[in-house]
């Protein structure tokens, strides 16, 4: 009787053991849930802001074309004949 007294003793100490793992694996499981929760709202407000970022330096670069920088001359031309078109095709709908 007594070696299974003691196999049952080596098994409930082994379970134990398992149920302890266990609880650390869940807790450690939701904390990396909590830290990609975090990530991922970084994540979106970054591209947010460089969405924001990238649209700034479209102006800025248009602005500066029109400032008379040679070097974005020929977007800024293209730009202006893009909205020119844009107004006449609204001007003719407004026609019609």
């Amino acid at each position: 009787m007594s070696v299974i007294a003691e196999i049952i003793d080596t098994l409930e100490n082994k379970v134990g053991k398992l149920i302890l793992k266990i609880q650390n694996l869940e807790n450690n499981n939701q904390e990396l849930k909590v830290e990609l929760t975090k990530s991922a709202q970084i994540i979106e407000r970054q591209s947010t802001e460089i969405e924001a970022l990238k649209a700034q330096y479209e102006t800025l670069k248009l602005a500066s074309s029109l400032l008379g920088s040679d070097e974005n001359k020929r977007d800024t031309k293209l730009k202006i004949n893009s909205l020119i078109r844009e107004i006449d095709y609204c001007i003719a709908q407004l026609s019609d």
